[in-house]
């Protein structure tokens, strides 16, 4: 059986609590899945007691292994200290696609009456973030200015994900930069994805300026979304999206590196919420983004055994609060253990059917 390295990135707080919770539905006895787990510590002390060469290390490792799952992590405001360790794991890797994915939660009310899934596929790096900044003039003169840059290269990642995904899960890609008012910029995002369009010519496809993809997205119900973007814009989008679902619970976080030929070389996952410091030892925190995280981590695996094992999380995860097995931030009194303990039981049985059936 195929062996597989996952580089696991320790957090802070219930992001480290929530970690342990999603470790133990990828545990090889579990799943079936030949997995070796190489730790390191990224908390907030020991990148600081290492000047943050425990982040680099942890690049490293998954850029040669290929896949990692991170913890939430505590970003300190202190000019000087060492910041936010998901930059330098972007740079790492050469991470340049983030996609997060927003769905219902059954008993969850969302809004404006959203049903299906939609994805943002992003760019995770350039455009307005790292720009660079200066002001100049004095008093009511004063004038700010900021240099953007995006290349083709990353476009195209962006526009040729967004289209796998949608392929993958039967959606429409949907939206687009404001391609009208910044043909030279922002245009190049939309030459890409029309590039796209054509190659997936079973996709359908339906560009949107900026804002009129954020009207839109309040009429939207049954139709799963794909939504390509620039980094700030898809920033914006995915805390939108998330929260439309009433709840971002449901939802994990993918960054991508890709090869020369667009195939995926590195893929990190992780929750997309922070590390809940009031929550923090009270097991009481709600798991199922990490669960949902390591289920996403084991489609890249691309092998039988590992598809088999992230449907029965997935499955299992939703099924779960569907009868009723709920933590408190669903209106449940479940614990965060309670919950595991209850899709452990229930991937188990699905695991050990479909292996009868098989």
């Amino acid at each position: 059986m195929e062996k597989f390295t996952v580089v696991v990135m320790e957090g802070d707080q219930t992001g480290q609590e929530l970690l342990e919770e999603g470790l133990r539905v990828l545990d090889p006895t579990l799943t079936g899945v030949n997995i070796e787990f190489a730790r390191f510590d990224l908390s907030l002390e020991n990148r600081r007691a290492t000047q943050n060469q425990v982040v680099h290390e942890a690049a490293a490792a998954m850029k040669e292994h290929g896949y990692g799952y991170k913890a939430a992590t505590i970003t300190p405001e202190i000019p000087g200290d060492v910041g936010s360790p998901n930059a330098i794991l972007r740079k790492g890797i050469d991470g340049t696609v983030i996609v997060r994915t927003g769905r219902r939660i059954p008993g969850i009310t969302p809004v404006a009456g959203v049903y299906a899934p939609i994805s943002v596929v992003r760019m995770a790096v350039d455009d307005a973030y790292g720009a660079k900044e200066w002001r100049e003039g004095e008093g009511v003169d004063e004038i700010a200015y900021r240099t953007e840059k995006i290349s083709r290269k990353i476009c195209r990642g962006v526009a040729q994900y967004a289209f796998e995904q949608a392929r993958k899960t039967n959606a429409k890609v949907f939206g687009g930069p404001k391609f009208t008012v910044s043909p030279v910029y922002e245009g190049m995002l939309k030459e890409e994805m029309d590039l796209a369009s054509k190659s997936y010519a079973e996709v359908k496809y339906e560009p949107q300026l900026i804002d009129a993809t954020y009207a839109l997205l309040m009429n939207t119900s049954g139709e799963p979304l794909v939504i390509p973007a620039l980094n700030r814009d898809g920033d914006c989008l995915s805390d939108l999206v998330l929260q439309m679902f009433g709840s971002i619970a449901g939802a994990e976080s993918i960054l991508l590196a890709f090869d020369d030929q667009q195939n995926t070389s590195t893929v990190m996952a992780e929750a997309p919420h922070g590390t809940a410091p009031g929550l923090f030892g009270k097991n009481v925190a709600n798991p199922m983004a990490m669960l949902l995280a390591a289920a996403s981590l084991l489609t890249f695996f691309k092998t039988k055994e590992a598809d088999l094992a992230s449907r029965a999380i997935y499955e299992s995860t939703l099924e779960a609060v569907v009868e009723g097995t709920r933590t408190a931030d669903l209106g449940g009194t479940a614990s965060t253990t309670d919950f595991t303990d209850e899709v452990i039981r229930r991937m188990k049985t699905k695991l050990e059917v479909w292996k009868t059936l098989a």
